[in-house]
C-alpha cells in the first residue's frame, strides 16, 4: 500500500527557496509552469492575458492549478479559477486533482479555496484514495477535520477497503488523527477488503504503540482475524515487538482472555476488578495497623504479615489494571479518613466527655465531607459541544481562521476558551483548569476549585484535631518524660500502649505533610500570583502572560488575570458576603480571548488588568 511521491516530491524540490528569493529579482523571462511555481503572480497575468490557455497541460501532464495548488499560491489559484480552470482536473503520475495535491502537502487554506470554487474531495486519485485518505495518512489533521465538516464520510473506503483511521494507524505515529477520526464516530473494527486487516492490525504491523493504545481504549477487537488468520497479537509476536506485545497482553488480560485460572470469570468483569481495587485500600489499611494489636507472639504476627503479602500480591495480579493509578489513591484516602473516624469515635472519643471537641470535630467532619464529595463529584467546568457546533468551530478555524491552533482542541473539536486545558485523564478541556487531583479523581478548575480549598483547609483541621485527641489519649494511658525517655522509649511507649492508635497517627501525621504544602502552594497561586497551577508550569507557552527582563538576566512572568491578593482570592471563592465583595464572576468556559493586546497595555498601565475584558 505504499505510495510514490515522487512527483510532489519534484515539486517542492522545484519550489524548495522560493520564499528565500530575493524580492527584486526578475521573473520576466519565466514561463508559466515556473512562474506559477515561484508565485509570480504579474509573469502569470501577463502569460493568460496574452492568450495562454489555462488549462493546458505541460509535458508531466500537469496543468498550472496543480502547480499553484501544490505551492500554496492562493492569488493565483483564484485567478486560474476565474479564468475558467478546471478545478477538478486530473492530471500527474498519481493521476490527481489539484485538491489532492493540495491535501497531501497539507495546505489547509488552499484546501479551502478549492472547496469553495466547487472541488470535490470525494474524487479518488490513481491509487485509489480520496482526500480524507490522504490527509488522515499524512497526518493533517486539521484537513480531516475540516473534510468531515465538509461532509466527508468518517469511514469512507479508498480502492483497499481501507478506511481513513486504518491510515491513521498505518502511517501516523501520533494521537491525531486517529483521536479525532473516533471521536467522530469512526469503526474501530472495520476490516479492508484485501488483506482483512482491521486498524488495530495495521497499527501493529508497524509498531504504532500511541494508536494501538488509543484503539483499545476505543473498544477494539484484539481477537479479530485477518486474511491470514492472525489477530493483532500474532503481528505482534511475529515482529518481535516487545512492547506492543506486553501492551496486547494486558489488554486482553483486562477483558479476561489470555488466562486460564478458576477466576477468569470475575476478573473478566470490569465492575469486579474496579470493585476490587476499591476494597483493596481499607483491607491494606486495616491489616497493616490491626496485626500488631494481636496478642500473639511476634513469629505469630510475622506469619500473617507474610500470609496477608501473599494474599496481597495474588489479588494485584489478578484485579489490578491500567486503571489502578486513576482507582486506587482515591480510595487510599477515603479508607485512611474511614479508619480515622473510627478509631476517634471508638478509641479516642471517650477522653473529649467534658469538652466541646466532639461538636468542633463534627463541624469540622460536616464541612470536609461537604467539600470533598463537591470536589469530587461536581462539574470542574468540562467544555462540551454538539457535533454541529463541532462543525462550526472546525469551519472557523479553517474557512473564517477566527480560530489560532493553540485554541483548537483537535481531540474535543472545541476552541478552546482561555485558562482552558485538555485534561488527558478526564479526556475533556477543562475551564480554568488547575490540575487533576488523583485523589479526588476530578479535575480542579473554574467551577470546583473552591471546594477544593475548602476541603484542604477543613481536612488539615481534623487532622489537626485527631492528633491532639491521640496526644490526650497517649497522656491518659502511656505518660512519658522526653529527658528520661527519650526519642526510642516515648515510640517505644505509644506502640506498646496501642500499636493501632499509633499506626493511624501515622497515617494522620503523614497526610498532615502532603496537605499543608499543597494549600499553601495553593494560596500562593491564587492570591499572590494569579494563576493556576497549569499556567504556572506552562506559562512560556502562554502569549497572554506578560513578562520583563530582569537587570540579573532573569525573565520574570507575571499573570495578565492578577487583579491583588485579596480579590483575586474573593474571585476564586466567589464570595459576595452582602455585598461587601464584588467577585469578577466570569463564565470561563465561554472566555475565548482579549479584547486588545494585554501584555502592551499591562506595561503602559500595571492597573488595567483589574479592567480587563473578555470576549
Amino acid at each position: 500500500m505504499e505510495v510514490d511521491d515522487n512527483e510532489y516530491g519534484n515539486s517542492v524540490a522545484k519550489n524548495s527557496g522560493c520564499s528565500q528569493q530575493n524580492q527584486a529579482e526578475d521573473y520576466s523571462n519565466y514561463d508559466i509552469v515556473r512562474a506559477t511555481q515561484y508565485g509570480a503572480y504579474k509573469r502569470c497575468h501577463e502569460l493568460i492575458e496574452g492568450g495562454y490557455d489555462v488549462n493546458t497541460l505541460d509535458k508531466e501532464n500537469v496543468s498550472l492549478l496543480h502547480w499553484a495548488a501544490i505551492n500554496n499560491r492562493a492569488e493565483i489559484v483564484k485567478y486560474y479559477l476565474e479564468k475558467g480552470a478546471i478545478v477538478d482536473r486530473f492530471g500527474g503520475d498519481l493521476n490527481s486533482t489539484p485538491l489532492h495535491w493540495a491535501t497531501r502537502q497539507g495546505h489547509l487554506s488552499m484546501v479551502v479555496i478549492l472547496m469553495n470554487y466547487g472541488a470535490d474531495a470525494s474524487l479518488t486519485d490513481g491509487e485509489g484514495c480520496s482526500c480524507i485518505h490522504l490527509a488522515a495518512q499524512f497526518g493533517h489533521t486539521a484537513i480531516v477535520a475540516y473534510l468531515i465538516a465538509k461532509g466527508q464520510d468518517v469511514d469512507m473506503l479508498d480502492k483497499s477497503g481501507m478506511t481513513p483511521l486504518m491510515w491513521a494507524a498505518f502511517r501516523v505515529f501520533s494521537h491525531d488523527p486517529a483521536r479525532l477520526l473516533l471521536t467522530f464516530g469512526a469503526s474501530v473494527n472495520y476490516a479492508d477488503r484485501c488483506k482483512k486487516n482491521s486498524p488495530l492490525h495495521w497499527a501493529c504491523q508497524y509498531g504504532n504503540q500511541v494508536v494501538i493504545k488509543i484503539l483499545v481504549e476505543a473498544g477494539a477487537n484484539t481477537e479479530a482475524l485477518n486474511a491470514k488468520g492472525e489477530t493483532a497479537l500474532d503481528i505482534a509476536l511475529s515482529l518481535k515487538n516487545s512492547s506492543v506485545i506486553r501492551w496486547l497482553r494486558t489488554a486482553r488480560a483486562e477483558r479476561g482472555i489470555g488466562h486460564k485460572h478458576c477466576l477468569q470469570v470475575l476478573t473478566s468483569k470490569k465492575s469486579v476488578r474496579t470493585n476490587v481495587m476499591s476494597i483493596f485500600p481499607f483491607v491494606a489499611v486495616f491489616v497493616l495497623g490491626y496485626i500488631p494489636e494481636l496478642s500473639l507472639r511476634w513469629y505469630y504476627k510475622l506469619l500473617l504479615y507474610l500470609l496477608a503479602a501473599g494474599v496481597a500480591k495474588l489479588t494485584i495480579e489478578l484485579f489490578f489494571d491500567n486503571n489502578v493509578s486513576v482507582v486506587v489513591p482515591k480510595y487510599v484516602s477515603l479508607a485512611t479518613v474511614f479508619w480515622l473516624y473510627t478509631t476517634w469515635f471508638i478509641c479516642l472519643l471517650p477522653y473529649h466527655s467534658a469538652s466541646a471537641v466532639p461538636f468542633i470535630f463534627a463541624l469540622l467532619s460536616s464541612a470536609m465531607f461537604y467539600n470533598l464529595w463537591k470536589s469530587w463529584r461536581s462539574d470542574p467546568g468540562f467544555i462540551s459541544a454538539t457535533r454541529d457546533e463541532k462543525y462550526q468551530t472546525i469551519l472557523e478555524f479553517a474557512e473564517l481562521q477566527s480560530i489560532s491552533m493553540n485554541q483548537f482542541c483537535s481531540t474535543c473539536v472545541v476552541k478552546r476558551p482561555i485558562r482552558s486545558k485538555h485534561c488527558s485523564v478526564c479526556n475533556k478541556c477543562v475551564a480554568k483548569m488547575d490540575h487533576h487531583c488523583p485523589w479526588i479523581n476530578n479535575c480542579v478548575g473554574a467551577l470546583n476549585h473552591k471546594y477544593f480549598l475548602a476541603f484542604l483547609v477543613f481536612v488539615l483541621a481534623t487532622l489537626f484535631l485527631y492528633i491532639h485527641s491521640c496526644a490526650l489519649y497517649w497522656a491518659h494511658n502511656c505518660p512519658w518524660d522526653f529527658y528520661v525517655d527519650g526519642v526510642t522509649g516515648i515510640f517505644s511507649k505509644i506502640f506498646t500502649t496501642s500499636p493501632w492508635i499509633g499506626w493511624t497517627a501515622i497515617n494522620a501525621a503523614g497526610h498532615t505533610i502532603w496537605v499543608t504544602p499543597v494549600l499553601i502552594c495553593q494560596l500562593y497561586q491564587i492570591t499572590w500570583l494569579g494563576m493556576t497551577t497549569n499556567e504556572r508550569v506552562n506559562m512560556t507557552r502562554y502569549k497572554h502572560f506578560q513578562y520583563s527582563k530582569q537587570e540579573n538576566g532573569k525573565i520574570e512572568y507575571r499573570s495578565p488575570f492578577h487583579r491583588g491578593c485579596l480579590k483575586n482570592l474573593i474571585d476564586v471563592l466567589g464570595c459576595y458576603c452582602c455585598g461587601l465583595f464584588r467577585p469578577q464572576n466570569y463564565d470561563w468556559r465561554q472566555k475565548t480571548d482579549f479584547i486588545g493586546e494585554p501584555p502592551k497595555m499591562f506595561a503602559a498601565n500595571p492597573n488595567a488588568r483589574e479592567n480587563l475584558q473578555f470576549v
